[in-house]
């Protein structure tokens, strides 16, 4: 009797097929919209940077007393010092990437957990509905800036994890609220009651219909909330309540704020600084224009 030799089930074959399918698509839908393509460029040229700068550049460098203090820019320091001697371009290239993962931080818990809440209260309705959309309403009243502002104040020592944890705890309620109004105009579409009806269960409805379909809107809401989530870094650390012990965007120009640059007229201290920051927003404003044009047909400028 011989062993017949193994097959390959049709079905791993029409999975594999299934996922470069997809993979393609969303190659080719990207290709197309110009405004996600110039948004993720921009941003790959400052994460190249910020790899790059950390890779090439001494951290010695951003330290206090690491040249001459207030020289202008010169071959042996490209953007020049600050007044305690710091090289101004090793603070960018090592200040970037800690504001990008405080971006990083609070983009992913604040739209983690607003995900989920707002699959939640869309989806099953009812009890849970009426708690989320309670419980985020009441949030939402709070003033975040504000209580950043306080906690930052009373806490002595402040590290880039722990901003972009104490930022993300006050961002899910926006998406949890857009995310749980779209889940509840898709729950009743006809393929749902289909799945339904063919007993299948809720969390693999969610999984496998629900999510997909959303997954632009999710990750256009991630963007959003990781430009806020910047942005406030930069504004609480440019009034010295961000991270004191690692460079920044938002402490290099609060160090230039202190020490009245503007006036003093060194611009290369005060000036890259707020040019990567407006490449960044920019970048990170057309990533979620083009991913809303991904999401909502009716912006598409071309099919």
């Amino acid at each position: 009797m011989s062993m017949a030799s193994p097959e390959i089930a049709p079905s791993d074959v029409q999975i594999d097929d299934e996922q470069i399918g997809v993979i393609t698509a969303a190659f080719e839908v990207i290709k197309r919209n110009k405004t996600l393509v110039a948004g993720l460029s921009i941003i790959l040229l400052i994460g190249l940077f910020s790899l790059f700068g950390t890779l090439l550049i001494d951290p010695e460098r951003t330290e206090v007393g690491a040249g001459r203090p207030a020289q202008s820019p010169s071959s042996e320091h490209i953007l020049g010092t600050d007044q305690q001697g710091r090289d101004v371009f090793a603070d960018l290239a090592y200040g970037t990437p800690a504001s990008l993962m405080i971006g990083l931080i609070a983009g992913v818990i604040g739209v983690g957990i607003g995900t989920a809440l707002g699959f939640l209260a869309g989806y099953y309705r009812g009890y849970w509905d009426t708690f989320i959309s309670l419980t985020t309403d009441v949030f939402l009243t709070i003033p975040a800036l504000l209580v950043l502002v306080v906690i930052a104040s009373m806490t002595t020592v402040l590290s880039i994890e722990a901003m972009g944890l104490l930022i993300g705890f006050f961002a899910w309620m926006g998406p949890a609220r857009t995310i749980r109004s779209q889940v509840l105009s898709l729950r009743d579409r006809s393929y749902v009651d289909v799945a339904k009806f063919n007993g299948v269960r809720d969390i693999e409805i969610i999984w496998r219909e629900l999510v997909p379909t959303l997954m632009p809107y999710i990750a256009a809401s991630f963007v959003g909330t990781v430009a806020a989530a910047i942005l406030a870094s930069i504004g609480l650390s440019a009034l010295g309540l961000g991270p004191q012990n690692e460079p920044s965007l938002g402490l290099t120009i609060y160090w230039s704020v202190t020490y009245g640059a503007l006036i003093r007229e060194m611009w290369w201290w005060f000036g890259p600084p707020i040019v990567v920051i407006v490449m960044l927003f920019i970048g990170l404003f057309l990533m979620t224009a083009g991913l809303d044009q991904v999401s909502n047909p009716r912006l598409r400028t071309s099919v």
